[in-house]
């Protein structure tokens, strides 16, 4: 399997705080691999620096055969429209169809404005309506998106980042706002496309159990830095948990 990405010696800084510490990291096509780690621990971060949202302060960052520490503007943009990203908020346009609402995540791939569902090819309405059936949300196509649960919208931005046809799917806590069967819902169909499409997912987590439920893989961070990254199947819960210890102050761990 082809690496997807890689990173060596990634730093991040704001200021005076480092989120991210010198992490190496290498994701291979088709993996779901799982960010743990307390709120603070540069998740969020490290991932939005794969997509060069944030922009490195250190260290190398390669996507998709593309060097995103160095790469230009128009490079970024084609970055962009391979590699899909959830975030907990849906981002849904209330007052559109569902099927209004997958069908934009074409936009990137096709030329002209689009206005209304009159305004997209009868090819691309089959193939947004093909990603509703694959969410169980077909019979919804035509509903308003703000009159659907909070699970229901979740499948439906998840169906609109699978629209743009991205090689990579980044996922930003994209069940914590969600009940656990809404939740296993999703992460159910986060590991399909990964064994259907050979499709790459690297997703944030504060839910160890889904962790270690659906990753193939888990890769955890404290305090910016990287301390564990293994198979999910051979890690305890235990192993995981000790990822979350707080450190305290005056560490050995922190003076590193």
């Amino acid at each position: 399997m082809s690496t997807v990405i890689s990173t060596r010696g990634l730093v991040k800084r704001f200021d005076a705080v480092t989120a991210v510490d010198g992490v190496d990291l290498d994701v291979r096509e088709g993996e779901l691999v799982v960010l743990l780690g307390l709120s603070g621990s540069g998740k969020s971060t490290l991932l939005r620096c794969l997509n060069g949202l944030h922009p490195v302060t250190s260290g190398e960052v390669v996507v998709d055969d593309i060097a995103v520490h160095r790469a230009r503007a128009a490079q970024l943009r084609r970055l962009r429209t391979d590699v899909g990203f959830v975030f907990q908020q849906f981002n849904l346009i209330g007052r559109l169809s569902c099927l209004e609402n997958v069908l934009i995540g074409a936009l990137g791939r096709v030329r002209g404005p689009r206005y209304g569902l009159l305004s997209w090819s009868a090819a691309h309405k089959r193939e947004a309506m093909g990603h509703l059936e694959r969410i169980g949300l077909a019979d919804q196509a035509y509903q308003r998106a703000d009159t659907l649960s909070g699970g229901q919208q979740q499948r439906v931005a998840l169906a609109r980042t699978l629209m743009q046809g991205p090689r990579l799917l980044l996922a930003d806590e994209p069940v914590a706002s969600l009940d656990p069967e809404n939740a296993g819902t999703v992460m159910d169909l986060l590991l399909r496309v990964c064994r259907e499409e050979r499709l790459t997912v690297v997703c944030t987590l504060h839910q160890v159990d889904l962790a270690l439920g659906w990753a193939h893989r888990l890769v955890g961070l404290r305090a910016g830095r990287k301390v564990l990254d293994r198979a999910a199947h051979g890690v305890t819960r235990a192993e995981v948990m000790d990822v979350y210890r707080r450190l305290e102050p005056g560490s050995d761990e922190l003076a590193a």
